[in-house]
């Protein structure tokens, strides 16, 4: 498993999550620390050497993906500095719900002044991460690498930007790095695992997960991430028997139970996927897992083209974030509820889910920058609801819309769907080779762009390339997605030589 921040954080924008930082030999409370204070690391900032300890039992805690295990730790470290910057950040990032991270991130913004450079670079680069602002926050990181180009977690934090950027080859580099800095930091092997993973080089991703193993044999992640690696190869059984050693190691790690629910369903059994996904529910320590669990159970539901029953799991996951007015959780459970009623081909009742989804977010206190990013977000959804409605005129304009936002923001996660909307738009108007043009330059970890480059070769007439986008989207083989369950049964069936 990876972390970032919470699960499924609102409106498309990164949050890295598990923000780490290295200690200062002692307490420090001047807040302008320097690397040669800290022998090259970035410091810790607060004026309690007992803060200090606490914050430092819960980072490591985090930094093996324990984030529920480590928030007692943050919540003593804020109790005994109010000031502590660095633990409202960390607990920001260990927050198991939307409203939680936003309420730590912003305490975390207030304070970053009173703390060393480096820290305040972490909490900027978090909040630019929050506020959709790739730019900005890859120029924290840049600067908290070139301040301090001796400390393991400010090129683990560089390098965990560029895999969520999805520049592989950046992101290894920088992830190297860090262990040979500090062979022991084993967060590092574990991105280098998924970095690989997702470039396709699954020989150096299983001897990445196999180093985080040795480092760390007695706790639970190194297992489940070695699992999520063999989920994606399709080695369906061999992945749920490494997900049952981290629940051995650790039981309440629930993340497993959503793992193995995803080899059950490539297996062919969906109710015993639902079975595993309660169990998680009924392990759930917060709110932030049960939700989970339950969006899980809304993607088994939607592979099946069980539709109606998806939407009311996503209904329960509502009602949870409802409870503590979560606005940010819930107004992304209102975006996947819309993209569900929208495979229904129920477009005016899906455009109401995105209408109060965009009003949600709008009349909350979340950062103007999230405000507009929602507003940006919502012409992607109606012009997507066009598409359907083959009212082109209508899609072109909101298409167009999309992408001046997306180009003036120059966030490549949101250049990438203003591409695969134009690509969608070709598509469906059977411009198969401008499809394919846009398509290609669009996100290409959503199985759903696989399937429309597979439809648009086929289309062409070009069989074997529209064999291998068919095959690449059926087995895309990732924890449960509601991307992936819209077209696998469809990418398998045309893939196996069955006519969709």
């Amino acid at each position: 498993m990876r972390r970032y921040g919470f699960n499924r954080l609102v409106l498309t924008v990164v949050v890295l999550g598990v923000a780490t930082w290295s200690a200062c030999d002692k307490a420090n409370t001047s807040g302008t620390s320097k690397a040669a204070d800290s022998g090259g690391k970035i410091p810790v900032t607060t004026k309690s050497e007992d803060a200090r300890k606490e914050f430092l039992q819960g980072r490591e805690l985090s930094e093996k993906l324990l984030a529920q295990d480590s928030v007692q730790h943050f919540d003593k470290a804020i109790a005994l500095d109010p000031e502590f910057a660095s633990a409202e950040l960390a607990r920001a990032n260990a927050a198991g719900t939307a409203k939680e991270f936003f309420e730590h991130l912003n305490k975390a913004v207030a304070l970053a002044d009173k703390a060393s450079d480096g820290e305040r670079l972490l909490i900027l680069a978090n909040q630019a991460g929050a506020n959709g602002d790739a730019v900005k926050q890859r120029e924290y990181f840049e600067k908290l690498v070139a301040a301090y180009p001796n400390d393991e977690r400010a090129h683990f934090n560089l390098g965990a930007f560029e895999f969520g950027q999805q520049d592989y080859p950046q992101a290894i580099e920088h992830l190297k790095r860090a262990p040979e800095l500090a062979p022991n930091y084993s967060p590092a092997y574990n991105m280098l695992g998924y970095s690989y993973r997702q470039a396709g080089d699954y020989a150096n991703a299983e001897q990445a997960f196999r180093k985080y193993i040795e480092l760390i044999p007695n706790d639970p992640n190194p297992y489940d991430s070695y699992a999520e690696l063999l989920l994606k190869m399709g080695k369906f059984d061999d992945s749920i028997a490494q997900y049952r050693k981290a629940l051995m190691i650790d039981p309440h790690f629930v993340p497993s139970h959503f793992g193995i629910a995803a080899d059950l369903l490539y297996l062919g059994k969906s109710a015993d996927a639902t079975a595993e996904l309660q169990k998680m529910a009924d392990l759930a320590r917060n709110d932030g897992e049960l939700r989970t669990a339950l969006f899980g159970m809304a993607v088994v539901a939607s592979d099946g083209g069980q539709l109606d029953k998806a939407v009311r799991a996503m209904d329960k996951e509502y009602a949870v974030a409802e409870k503590k007015n979560d606005v940010a959780a819930m107004a992304a459970d209102l975006q996947a509820k819309g993209n569900i009623i929208a495979e229904m081909a129920k477009y005016d009742v899906a455009a109401q889910q995105f209408d109060r989804s965009l009003q949600m977010v709008e009349s909350s206190s979340l950062s103007q920058e999230i405000k507009d990013n929602a507003k940006l977000l919502h012409h992607y959804n109606l012009c997507a609801l066009a598409i359907g409605k083959k009212d082109y005129a209508a899609a072109k304009g909101h298409a167009e819309e999309y992408r001046q936002g997306a180009e003036a923001s120059k966030n490549p996660a949101q250049l990438k769907l203003a591409h695969e909307l134009a690509g969608r738009i070709a598509l469906a108007q059977k411009d198969y080779d401008n499809a394919i043009k846009e398509l290609e330059q669009a996100n290409q970890q959503d199985p759903r762009n696989l399937y429309r480059l597979g439809q648009a070769y086929q289309a062409k007439g070009d069989a074997a390339q529209a064999q291998k986008f068919f095959a690449e989207a059926a087995g895309f083989n990732s924890l449960p997605a509601l991307n992936y369950a819209f077209v696998r049964a469809k990418a398998q069936k045309i893939a196996a030589g069955t006519k969709g």
